[in-house]
């Protein structure tokens, strides 16, 4: 490797430790308590299954295992959840100059990515959104390379029907990438006929089946709770014919006015906005397709079903963006004149935390601001000068009851609901309920108390 090519690496690698740097810190050091959704993913992994009522298994997974190892330390999940940016940003660096066999470009492609807000000011939040995106770039790295590849190897397929797997194990959307991909095989195999059906692509399938199957028996023993969760979050089933136009224009601007901010780099990037579609370009095509396509089909979703998308959910959509885009455009680039390019990158690139800094530190009613520490603490000394063994489960919703189970010592199990599963706990744990104050009073048999406006009912054994 040349000098020019290890310095564009370096470069590349200065950029994702400053990026995974200042998105641990900046939250870390401004927020007072984790966000909702990270919350949510510890309350489940204290109670760790095959799924939830929400989501798949994933997120609550890669959370548990960071609890496991660095236990209520709030700065250790936005490390994971940088983890898991930078990563994909590794492989969408791979993968570029795969398409593009040029450093400068490939590391431009992933500049690019600054200018959407998925990649930096909503990173702090871990989530089943954040949790796909390095499964995304590697599925899609690992996909070009088996159809570019003469030879198919056996490790590649593997590895495609893994990471295929747990991708789908973070969020069930992942499945409109994998579409696109598989049309773009069938394209290539029975209409274009430049490629053969080979036997090791059954490899894939049967790999992600075989992870899926635990999460598959789960689904069909709860009713198939997430999938009725997921379809109502669309509201689909109050949508109305309106809805079937409304919503998919709705969509349609969001994905725009999110894409402002690329589209600006992009023009001080080129020239001329020139460009030429070759139906011939494999590359071109397969940038297309894992695109454009995925957009496509959440598109096609809301239009024949009525449902509204939520632009939170494109999340790992955008990742090759800037791929595609300076594939299109390389001819237009001028590597000697990347001045207003930079300066437009830099500019993005720490306004967005002094954007996240001053939005965390001005606003004082953010759930980031939520005492979960202090309250934790005071539930913690009024149980122990009132019972004499440890608290094992926490009862409630997901936040209140969610933030016990991790700012308590103990570490107590959450619980949605104890219905059903009273024989299953031990008789000798503490547990405390959470919920509407005013109730609670009313029907709690232990220790009652009311913090901001939020009811704790704690049974145990008394001293």
């Amino acid at each position: 490797m040349n000098v020019f090519k290890r310095n564009i690496i370096n470069i590349f690698f200065i950029f994702i430790f400053f990026h995974l740097s200042i998105w641990t810190l900046v939250p870390a050091l401004t927020n007072q308590n984790l966000p909702l959704d990270v919350i949510e993913a510890l309350a489940w992994g204290s109670n760790l299954d095959w799924g939830f009522n929400k989501h798949p298994p994933g997120s609550a997974f890669f959370v548990e295992v960071f609890y496991q190892i660095f236990g209520s330390q709030d700065w250790a999940y936005y490390l994971l959840s940088q983890i898991f940016v930078v990563i994909s940003f590794f492989y969408v660096f791979k993968f570029a100059n795969e398409i593009l066999n040029n450093y400068i470009l490939s590391l431009i492609s992933v500049f690019l990515l600054v200018s959407i807000f998925f990649y930096n000011f909503t990173t702090p939040e871990f989530n089943v959104n954040v949790s796909q995106l390095p499964f995304w770039s590697l599925v899609v790295y690992y996909s070009w390379k088996i159809f570019d590849k003469k030879e198919i190897k056996f490790i590649d397929c593997l590895l495609v029907g893994l990471f295929a797997a747990l991708g789908f194990l973070s969020k069930y959307l992942f499945i409109y990438l994998l579409i696109s991909i598989d049309l773009f095989f069938i394209y290539y195999i029975f209409f274009k006929k430049m490629i053969k059906l080979d036997f090791k692509y059954l490899i894939i399938f049967e790999i992600f089946i075989i992870l899926l199957i635990p999460h598959l028996i789960w689904l069909h023993e709860n009713n198939y709770t997430t999938i009725t969760y997921g379809l109502m979050r669309t509201g689909l089933e109050g949508s109305n014919f309106i809805d079937h136009v409304k919503y998919p224009i709705i969509f349609l601007l969001k994905q725009i006015g999110l894409l402002i901010p690329f589209f600006v780099l992009i023009l001080l990037l080129v020239k001329k906005i020139k460009f030429k579609i070759n139906f011939k370009d494999k590359k071109l095509i397969f940038l297309i397709f894992i695109n454009f396509l995925p957009i496509f089909l959440m598109l096609v979703t809301s239009i024949i079903t009525g449902s509204k998308i939520r632009t939170m959910w494109m999340t790992p959509f955008y990742l090759f963006f800037g791929v595609l885009f300076v594939y299109l455009f390389k001819s237009q680039i001028n590597i000697k004149k990347l001045n207003y390019f930079l300066y437009g990158f830099l500019f993005l690139f720490f306004l967005s935390p002094i954007l996240y800094s001053y939005i965390s530190i001005s606003q004082t009613n953010k759930r980031t601001d939520y005492s979960g520490k202090e309250i934790a603490t005071l539930i913690e000394r009024r149980w122990s000068k009132n019972f004499s063994n440890k608290i094992m489960y926490v009862v409630g919703d997901e936040w209140h009851a969610g933030n016990l189970s991790y700012h308590l010592s103990s570490r107590p199990i959450w619980f949605k609901s104890i219905k059903g599963k009273i024989e299953k706990l031990d008789p000798n744990g503490g547990i405390i309920y959470t919920g509407n104050s005013d109730v609670l009073k009313e029907v709690c048999p232990g220790d009652f108390g009311k913090i901001n406006k939020q009811g704790f009912c704690m049974i145990g054994l008394k001293k």
